[in-house]
C-alpha cells in the first residue's frame, strides 16, 4: 500500500493506540490543528482529548509530564514540533529519561517516545536547522531512530512505541510527503539496531540515514552510469548502530564514504569511520570518507542553504571517487 511518510506515522501510532489503551500522544498542536505537519491529523476525533493532548509552549514542561506518565506506567508519544525545541527539554530528556532506569536500580523503566522533525528543511535558518542525532546517541540510555522512508518510518515507530525505554524517532520535515510502499502485513514491525542494505555494489560503500539516504541513491546510481557500484547501506537506527553490518560491506568494497547531514565535529559519520578503522582497518584500501554540512551555522539563504550547506550527490560522487582514487 502506498503512504506518504506523514501517513505510515499516523498509521503506526493509531494502531499501538487501538493496540494498547496506555498509549497516548501529546504535544503542540497535536490535537486541534491535527499537527503542525498534519501527521496526527484525525486522532484527536478518534481517540479523544484524554489521548490526543494539545499542550502549552513548554517542551520542558510537556516532555516532564511523559516521563512522569511513563515512570508511572502509561506509554506516551510526546511530540516535539522540531527537534531543535528539544533543547528546551535537554534535562528532561538527557538526565531524566535517559538515566531513571539505572538511577533506581531498576525499579523505574521510561517507555517514552520522542518524535518530530529533526535536521534542516527550507529557510529555518540557523536555530531551526540543527542535525541532533548525533548529540542525542551521546548519551546512554537513549536509543535513536532515523527512517528514510515510509515502510520503515511505520515498522520503526511500532517497535520504539513497545520499548521499555526511551526511544527518539527523528523524522525530515521535507519528507513528510515521500510516498512509498509499505508493509500491508498485520502488525507490522521492524527491529530496532538493524541496518537495511538498500543496493548491492563491489566498488564503494556508502551509508547515509534520512533524507541524506537519498543524496546517497542519486550518487549511486549516477556512479552506476560511469560504470561504479555502489552499495548503499541505510542504518535506519542511529544507536544502537549496527556497524556489523557495514563491516561486511567494508570487507567485500574495501573503501567506504559515510554521508551526514551534521556538522562534522562529533558527527554520526565521526563515529562510524572511527569504528570501522578500529574494527576493519586491515580491508581499507583507503581512508574513510565522509560527506557533511560545513562547521558553520546553517544559512537562511536558500542559494547557500542548497548549494553550499547540505551535502549533494555531487559531494558523494566527489568523495567516492577519492576513495576510489578516480580522477
Amino acid at each position: 500500500m502506498e503512504m506518504q511518510l506523514r501517513e505510515a506515522i499516523r498509521a503506526a501510532m493509531t494502531e499501538e493506540m487501538t493496540r494498547d489503551e496506555d498509549v497516548f500522544l501529546l504535544g503542540e498542536e497535536v490535537a486541534e490543528y491535527d499537527g503542525a505537519y498534519k501527521v496526527s491529523k484525525g486522532m484527536l476525533d478518534e481517540f479523544g482529548a484524554d489521548r490526543v493532548v494539545d499542550t502549552p509552549i513548554s517542551e520542558n514542561g510537556f516532555a516532564g509530564m511523559g516521563i512522569g506518565a511513563a515512570m508511572n506506567g502509561l506509554r506516551p508519544i510526546v511530540e516535539f514540533m522540531t527537534f531543535n525545541f528539544s533543547f528546551v527539554a535537554f534535562d528532561q530528556v538527557v538526565n531524566n529519561a535517559a538515566n531513571m532506569r539505572y538511577m533506581s536500580g531498576g525499579q523505574y523503566g521510561v517507555p517514552i517516545v520522542f518524535r518530530g522533525p529533526n535536521g534542516a528543511a527550507g529557510q529555518l535558518g540557523a536555530t531551526h536547522s540543527n542535525s541532533t542525532e548525533s548529540l542525542y546517541s551521546n548519551f546512554p540510555g537513549l536509543k535513536v531512530v532515523s527512517p528514510s522512508n515510509p515502510d520503515d518510518a511505520k515498522g520503526l515507530l511500532k517497535t520504539a512505541i513497545r520499548e521499555d525505554d526511551p526511544v527518539l524517532f527523528m523524522e525530515s520535515e521535507l519528507m513528510y510527503g515521500l510516498k512509498g510502499e509499505v508493509s500491508e502485513e498485520e502488525d507490522y514491525t521492524l527491529p530496532i539496531g538493524e541496518a537495511r542494505i538498500a543496493r548491492e555494489g563491489e566498488d564503494v560503500t556508502l551509508v547515509a540515514h534520512s533524507k541524506m539516504y537519498h543524496v546517497a541513491m542519486d550518487a549511486a546510481e549516477q556512479l552506476e552510469e560511469e560504470g561504479y557500484e555502489a552499495e548503499l547501506i541505510d542504518p535506519r537506527t542511529i544507536k544502537p548502530l549496527d556497524i556489523d553490518t557495514i563491516i561486511e560491506s567494508v570487507k567485500k568494497t574495501n573503501r567506504l564514504v559515510v554521508v551526514d547531514e551534521s556538522n562534522p565535529f562529533t558527527s554520526f559519520a565521526g563515529e562510524v569511520g572511527w569504528q570501522i578503522q578500529d574494527r576493519a582497518f586491515d580491508w581499507l584500501d583507503a581512508p574513510v570518507a565522509r560527506v557533511t554540512a560545513p562547521d558553520v551555522p546553517a544559512p537562511y539563504a536558500p542559494n547557500l542553504m542548497n548549494d553550499a550547506y547540505m551535502p549533494g550527490a555531487d559531494d558523494v560522487i566527489e568523495a567516492a571517487k577519492r576513495v576510489m582514487y578516480v580522477d
